[in-house]
């Protein structure tokens, strides 16, 4: 496993880590057992840093309740990142965030459900926000309070990051990079690097077509993906990224040499820490966190590239 700084912050974070919204059930029902065996795969193949988030998981929660299990007796060897912001949201109450005391609550809750003392980095995980004000209020008292290291924000928006990082305190940012959408290279992951924040890639495989297992035919069932279908425009932007990952198939061979193609790809950016596939077996982890092995050199970035068009 390659090891990257992460950011300013000067960690060393595995190239490919792993994100564990797959092991609550939202992605498909696994039971206890297997979703602490995929973890464990994970760090047995070299990853140390686990992403998760309040709200992950049938019930809410569920990511947190079971990583913070199979970390048991190897949490001081790992940096764990979680996510505040959607806590309820799913289900129809969602806490509000208009006081600090909010923020320390849904941080309290985050360290129990894990089992830790604390958090290495919580993110703000409204994408689109405004005012980032009382998310920085709420996330510097939790750090006073020993519960969090540092803190960031899960977006896509450059506009919203540079809001978020108004005092210069925004050590870490998730953004949605891949083979199928390289906006951020334009703009955003420069500026990531101009202001040494880390950057954790997340859709890394697209949430999976980038394994080239799937057809413009597929009907996805969890309650993820099945939002691709509820409209012919999201339908269309479906088979759209299918019709890319058909031209892929030129140049590798679906199945894991494309996993391991894809995850490297999005690695590679110098302006990345990590990058944070999902799994749901001990199998799958460990095949995401063999592509952490080596980073793509300019050739072979430039023959994926331009397959994809």
């Amino acid at each position: 496993m390659i090891f990257k700084d992460f950011g300013k912050l000067g960690w060393p974070v595995s190239a490919v880590s792993l994100g564990t919204w797959n092991i609550g059930n939202q992605w498909g029902d696994i039971d206890d057992a297997t979703a602490w065996a995929t973890v464990r795969s994970a760090y047995d193949n070299g990853v140390n840093l686990f992403d998760t988030a309040e709200s992950y998981g049938i019930p809410n929660g569920l990511s947190e309740q079971r990583l913070g299990v199979a970390l048991a007796g190897i949490r001081h060897n790992v940096y764990i990142v979680s996510k505040i912001g959607n806590w309820g949201k799913r289900t129809g109450d969602g806490v509000p965030k208009n006081s600090v005391d909010m923020f320390r609550l849904c941080g309290h809750g985050i360290v129990g459900r894990l089992r830790t003392d604390y958090i290495d980095v919580v993110l703000c995980h409204e994408g689109n926000l405004e005012d980032p004000t009382m998310y920085l209020e709420g996330f510097e008292a939790l750090k006073d309070e020993g519960y969090i290291r540092a803190y960031g924000i899960s977006t896509n928006s450059l506009d919203v990051l540079k809001n978020f990082n108004v005092n210069g305190t925004c050590s870490v940012v998730q953004v949605d990079y891949s083979l199928l959408n390289r906006a951020p290279e334009a703009e955003f992951l420069p500026y990531c690097q101009q202001n040494g924040i880390a950057v954790m890639v997340r859709g890394p495989l697209a949430m999976g077509l980038l394994s080239g297992r799937y057809s413009k035919d597929t009907k996805f069932e969890d309650t993820v993906r099945t939002r691709w279908h509820q409209s012919d425009e999201q339908q269309a932007a479906f088979e759209a990224k299918v019709d890319k990952v058909e031209k892929l198939k030129g140049v590798v061979e679906p199945g894991e040499a494309m996993v391991t193609a894809a995850l490297r790809f999005a690695a590679s950016h110098p302006a990345v820490s990590t990058v944070i596939p999902g799994a749901k077996s001990a199998q799958q982890a460990a095949t995401n966190a063999q592509a952490g092995d080596r980073l793509l050199d300019e050739s072979e970035l430039a023959a994926l590239t331009n397959a994809v068009g």
